[in-house]
Protein backbone atom coordinates (compact mmCIF):
# COMPACT_ATOMS: atom_id res chain seq x y z
CA UNK A 1 0.00 0.00 0.00
CA UNK A 2 1.17 3.63 -0.43
CA UNK A 3 1.49 6.07 2.62
CA UNK A 4 -1.19 8.25 3.09
CA UNK A 5 -1.75 11.61 4.40
CA UNK A 6 -4.64 13.60 5.16
CA UNK A 7 -4.36 17.35 5.06
CA UNK A 8 -6.66 19.89 7.09
CA UNK A 9 -8.39 22.64 4.65
CA UNK A 10 -6.13 25.59 4.08
CA UNK A 11 -2.94 23.49 5.57
CA UNK A 12 0.55 23.59 3.44
CA UNK A 13 0.42 20.68 2.65
CA UNK A 14 4.36 19.44 2.95
CA UNK A 15 4.40 18.12 -1.04
CA UNK A 16 7.57 19.22 -1.75
CA UNK A 17 9.07 17.06 0.32
CA UNK A 18 6.49 14.27 -0.45
CA UNK A 19 7.49 14.38 -3.86
CA UNK A 20 11.12 14.57 -3.49
CA UNK A 21 10.84 11.31 -1.27
CA UNK A 22 8.50 10.06 -4.15
CA UNK A 23 11.63 9.80 -6.32
CA UNK A 24 11.95 7.81 -8.48
CA UNK A 25 8.35 6.96 -7.78
CA UNK A 26 4.98 8.19 -10.27
CA UNK A 27 4.95 11.00 -7.14
CA UNK A 28 1.49 11.89 -5.03
CA UNK A 29 -1.92 10.74 -6.45
CA UNK A 30 -4.93 13.07 -4.77
CA UNK A 31 -7.35 10.90 -3.01
CA UNK A 32 -10.08 13.11 -2.72
CA UNK A 33 -10.94 17.10 -1.77
CA UNK A 34 -9.36 19.75 -3.53
CA UNK A 35 -5.84 21.11 -4.06
CA UNK A 36 -4.78 24.67 -5.28
CA UNK A 37 -1.52 25.10 -6.91
CA UNK A 38 -0.05 28.34 -7.03
CA UNK A 39 3.13 29.02 -9.29
CA UNK A 40 4.95 32.23 -9.23
CA UNK A 41 7.52 33.76 -11.75
CA UNK A 42 8.29 37.09 -10.99
CA UNK A 43 5.58 38.87 -9.59
CA UNK A 44 2.71 37.19 -10.93
CA UNK A 45 0.86 33.77 -9.93
CA UNK A 46 -0.81 31.30 -12.06
CA UNK A 47 -2.88 28.68 -10.35
CA UNK A 48 -4.62 25.06 -11.20
CA UNK A 49 -6.80 23.01 -9.14
CA UNK A 50 -6.26 19.28 -8.25
CA UNK A 51 -8.76 17.14 -7.26
CA UNK A 52 -9.42 13.17 -6.60
CA UNK A 53 -7.27 10.49 -9.12
CA UNK A 54 -4.94 13.73 -10.19
CA UNK A 55 -1.31 12.71 -9.79
CA UNK A 56 1.46 15.34 -8.80
CA UNK A 57 5.14 14.46 -10.31
CA UNK A 58 7.98 14.87 -8.82
CA UNK A 59 9.69 18.10 -10.08
CA UNK A 60 12.26 17.85 -12.05
CA UNK A 61 14.64 20.93 -11.93
CA UNK A 62 16.89 21.71 -15.93
CA UNK A 63 19.88 23.14 -16.14
CA UNK A 64 18.84 25.29 -18.58
CA UNK A 65 15.82 26.57 -17.14
CA UNK A 66 16.40 30.54 -16.44
CA UNK A 67 13.51 31.41 -14.94
CA UNK A 68 12.91 30.82 -10.89
CA UNK A 69 9.42 29.87 -10.19
CA UNK A 70 8.24 29.23 -6.38
CA UNK A 71 5.02 26.93 -5.65
CA UNK A 72 2.65 26.93 -3.21
CA UNK A 73 -0.13 24.05 -2.70
CA UNK A 74 -2.58 25.02 -0.19
CA UNK A 75 -6.28 22.68 0.48
CA UNK A 76 -9.41 24.12 -0.47
CA UNK A 77 -10.82 21.37 1.41
CA UNK A 78 -9.72 18.57 3.68
CA UNK A 79 -7.73 16.68 1.64
CA UNK A 80 -6.05 13.16 1.26
CA UNK A 81 -3.14 12.02 -0.94
CA UNK A 82 -1.15 8.70 -1.48
CA UNK A 83 2.31 8.73 -1.36
CA UNK A 84 4.06 6.88 -4.60
CA UNK A 85 6.99 6.32 -4.67
CA UNK A 86 10.04 3.89 -5.84
CA UNK A 87 9.20 0.49 -3.54
CA UNK A 88 5.27 1.33 -4.74
CA UNK A 89 6.61 1.12 -8.62
CA UNK A 90 8.77 -2.10 -7.84
CA UNK A 91 5.70 -3.37 -5.67
CA UNK A 92 3.28 -2.96 -9.15
CA UNK A 93 5.49 -4.00 -11.69
CA UNK A 94 3.27 -7.73 -12.41
CA UNK A 95 0.43 -5.36 -12.85
CA UNK A 96 1.60 -2.82 -15.46
CA UNK A 97 -2.10 -1.92 -16.16
CA UNK A 98 -1.84 -0.07 -12.90
CA UNK A 99 1.08 2.45 -14.38
CA UNK A 100 -1.46 2.76 -18.00
CA UNK A 101 -4.15 3.97 -15.03
CA UNK A 102 -1.91 6.44 -13.60
CA UNK A 103 -0.63 7.63 -17.10
CA UNK A 104 -4.25 8.38 -18.09
CA UNK A 105 -4.87 10.17 -14.94
CA UNK A 106 -1.76 12.36 -16.18
CA UNK A 107 -3.48 13.18 -19.66
CA UNK A 108 -6.71 14.28 -18.04
CA UNK A 109 -4.37 16.96 -16.17
CA UNK A 110 -3.13 18.28 -19.05
CA UNK A 111 -6.24 18.28 -20.92
CA UNK A 112 -7.80 20.17 -17.99
CA UNK A 113 -4.95 22.36 -18.29
CA UNK A 114 -5.36 23.44 -21.40
CA UNK A 115 -8.74 23.77 -21.33
CA UNK A 116 -8.03 26.43 -18.70
CA UNK A 117 -5.01 28.11 -21.27
CA UNK A 118 -7.72 28.23 -23.82
CA UNK A 119 -10.74 29.95 -21.50
CA UNK A 120 -7.76 32.55 -19.88
CA UNK A 121 -7.37 33.70 -23.95
CA UNK A 122 -10.52 34.66 -23.81
CA UNK A 123 -10.36 38.55 -23.77
CA UNK A 124 -13.48 39.35 -22.32
CA UNK A 125 -12.81 38.66 -18.24
CA UNK A 126 -16.76 38.08 -18.00
CA UNK A 127 -16.60 35.49 -21.00
CA UNK A 128 -13.57 34.02 -18.97
CA UNK A 129 -15.20 33.69 -15.71
CA UNK A 130 -18.22 31.80 -16.47
CA UNK A 131 -16.52 29.40 -18.93
CA UNK A 132 -14.31 28.87 -15.74
CA UNK A 133 -16.93 28.38 -13.79
CA UNK A 134 -19.07 25.58 -16.11
CA UNK A 135 -15.49 24.23 -16.52
CA UNK A 136 -15.22 23.46 -12.86
CA UNK A 137 -18.60 22.44 -12.25
CA UNK A 138 -18.13 19.68 -15.07
CA UNK A 139 -15.83 18.14 -12.15
CA UNK A 140 -17.13 19.52 -8.90
CA UNK A 141 -20.34 20.74 -9.34
CA UNK A 142 -23.75 19.45 -8.54
CA UNK A 143 -27.35 19.58 -10.53
CA UNK A 144 -29.86 21.75 -8.78
CA UNK A 145 -33.39 23.34 -10.18
CA UNK A 146 -32.24 25.77 -12.76
CA UNK A 147 -28.52 24.98 -13.21
CA UNK A 148 -25.44 23.49 -11.27
CA UNK A 149 -24.16 24.15 -7.63
CA UNK A 150 -20.46 24.49 -7.61
CA UNK A 151 -19.31 24.42 -3.64
CA UNK A 152 -15.82 25.17 -3.71
CA UNK A 153 -14.42 27.88 -1.46
CA UNK A 154 -13.06 30.10 -4.84
CA UNK A 155 -12.07 33.50 -3.72
CA UNK A 156 -12.06 36.48 -6.25
CA UNK A 157 -8.05 36.15 -5.89
CA UNK A 158 -7.89 32.45 -6.50
CA UNK A 159 -10.55 32.80 -9.70
CA UNK A 160 -7.98 35.98 -11.05
CA UNK A 161 -4.93 33.28 -10.72
CA UNK A 162 -6.67 31.10 -12.31
CA UNK A 163 -7.75 33.29 -15.88
CA UNK A 164 -4.95 35.63 -15.45
CA UNK A 165 -6.93 38.62 -14.04
CA UNK A 166 -6.34 41.18 -11.07
CA UNK A 167 -8.64 40.54 -8.10
CA UNK A 168 -10.52 44.17 -8.12
CA UNK A 169 -11.44 43.21 -12.06
CA UNK A 170 -12.49 39.60 -10.68
CA UNK A 171 -14.73 41.67 -8.49
CA UNK A 172 -16.16 44.17 -10.92
CA UNK A 173 -16.80 41.08 -13.45
CA UNK A 174 -18.67 38.78 -10.76
CA UNK A 175 -20.82 41.54 -9.99
CA UNK A 176 -21.91 41.98 -13.18
CA UNK A 177 -22.42 38.19 -13.94
CA UNK A 178 -24.62 38.21 -10.97
CA UNK A 179 -26.54 41.46 -11.99
CA UNK A 180 -26.93 39.18 -15.39
CA UNK A 181 -28.57 36.60 -14.04
CA UNK A 182 -25.54 34.52 -15.25
CA UNK A 183 -23.50 33.19 -11.73
CA UNK A 184 -24.90 33.95 -8.62
CA UNK A 185 -23.03 33.16 -5.13
CA UNK A 186 -19.54 33.67 -3.15
CA UNK A 187 -17.63 32.73 -0.68
CA UNK A 188 -17.99 28.72 -0.43
CA UNK A 189 -20.54 28.28 -2.99
CA UNK A 190 -21.42 29.47 -6.40
CA UNK A 191 -24.61 28.70 -8.55
CA UNK A 192 -24.14 28.91 -12.24
CA UNK A 193 -27.92 29.69 -13.53
CA UNK A 194 -29.38 28.23 -17.05
CA UNK A 195 -27.35 26.38 -19.59
CA UNK A 196 -23.79 27.20 -20.41
CA UNK A 197 -24.89 27.57 -24.51
CA UNK A 198 -27.55 29.89 -23.73
CA UNK A 199 -25.73 32.20 -21.19
CA UNK A 200 -22.50 32.61 -23.20
CA UNK A 201 -23.86 32.59 -26.43
CA UNK A 202 -24.89 36.29 -26.65
CA UNK A 203 -21.94 37.22 -24.90
CA UNK A 204 -19.58 35.11 -27.25
CA UNK A 205 -21.32 37.11 -30.12
CA UNK A 206 -21.70 40.44 -29.20
CA UNK A 207 -19.41 42.98 -29.83
CA UNK A 208 -16.62 44.20 -27.06
CA UNK A 209 -18.48 47.36 -26.30
CA UNK A 210 -21.01 46.06 -26.03
CA UNK A 211 -20.84 43.17 -23.38
CA UNK A 212 -21.18 45.26 -20.54
CA UNK A 213 -24.51 46.96 -21.71
CA UNK A 214 -26.06 43.60 -22.35
CA UNK A 215 -25.14 42.16 -19.26
CA UNK A 216 -26.69 44.62 -17.24
CA UNK A 217 -30.11 44.77 -19.73
CA UNK A 218 -30.42 41.03 -19.50
CA UNK A 219 -30.89 40.48 -15.78
CA UNK A 220 -31.72 38.12 -13.62
CA UNK A 221 -33.50 34.38 -15.18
Amino acid sequence: MADIDPMLAGGAPLLSERLASATPGPGVLVLDGVLAVNVQVGDRVAAELLGSGDLVEPGQHEAEDLLACATEWRGLVPTRFALLDGDFAQRVRPWPQLMQALLRRMERRTRNLNVQRAIASQPRLEVRLALLLWHLAARWGRVEPGGIRLPLPLTHQLLGRLIGAERPSVSHALARLARAGVVTGHGDEWHLHGRVEDQLGAMLHTPSEQVSPLLSARGPT
